[in-house]
């Protein structure tokens, strides 16, 4: 009896360390990004770690990412369960292309980026990680929510979280419209990458962050970045390309994603 007790105790306590471990940021949240040049420019994963430390979380985030890369085609390449091999990931968030879920390119494409996810997901969860799908976008309306009907149903079907991110830019482009909300050629500026992150920091913790400013110390990449072949995870090839060595996001800013993330 003192013998089963003692175990007891001792089971209690350990559970206790773990999770004061956790909470104290001595086993960061491991998150890895698979996606193009929706995932890179303006670098999502930077501003998510910054995002979270700011409000005293502790999470590392890696990317394998390529400019115009499809699901399909890190599928084919085997990078990501050679990433998921490497390092244990608690959470591996997925990107399409822009459009694909929506047969923007075809109806095969379609066919092609349900089985992607599917299998991809089966590799995610093999390897004990958590797969999320972060959603694309379309700015116009009758776009946005074939888009988004699309995707949500691609997610469900794998039973996934699906990041709505369509709707909620263009929520905040009817309410702050001159804000930065597109880079070159349609990819992510800064608004929208912060959103993205907002959304994220959302599901990860179950709780949105604070309104206050955010300083992000990292490059942020822009179209047409290169990045060396995964291994396992995407390093930047600078030569010859100018970048910002980081990005001040202000409290209005922040709070602008937040009221959005919540949905009103």
């Amino acid at each position: 009896m003192r013998s089963n007790r003692c175990t007891l105790i001792l089971a209690v306590l350990l559970a206790c360390f773990c999770t004061i471990a956790h909470a104290t940021g001595e086993e960061p949240l491991q998150v890895l990004f698979v996606g193009n040049s929706l995932t890179y420019v303006g670098n999502l994963p930077a501003v998510l770690e910054s995002l979270a430390s700011g409000n005293g979380k502790s999470l590392q985030a890696d990317m394998l990412v390529k400019g115009g890369a499809t699901l399909t085609q890190w599928l084919d390449s085997g990078a990501v369960p050679k990433a998921l091999q490497d390092r244990h990931y608690d959470y591996v968030v997925l990107q399409e292309r822009g459009n694909d879920f929506a047969c923007g390119f075809g109806p095969q494409v379609c066919r092609d980026s349900r089985h992607a996810l599917h299998v991809l997901a089966g590799i995610v969860r093999g390897a004990g990680a958590k797969p999320i799908l972060m959603g694309t976008y379309q700015v116009g309306h009758d776009a946005s929510e074939a888009l988004v009907a699309a995707e949500s149903k691609a997610a469900r079907a794998e039973n996934m979280p699906y990041l709505d991110v369509s709707t909620r830019l263009n929520e905040g482009r009817e309410r702050v419209p001159y804000d930065d909300w597109f880079a070159k050629a349609g990819h992510p500026g800064h608004a929208l990458v912060l959103l993205e992150a907002v959304l994220l920091y959302k599901q990860l913790f179950g709780v949105l962050p604070q309104a206050k400013a955010l300083e992000v110390r990292a490059p942020m990449f822009v179209p047409g970045s290169r990045f060396a072949p995964p291994a396992p995870v995407s390093e930047p090839l600078l030569p010859g390309i100018s970048l910002a060595g980081g990005y001040d996001y202000s409290r209005d800013d922040v709070a602008n994603a937040i009221a959005l993330a919540r949905g009103h």
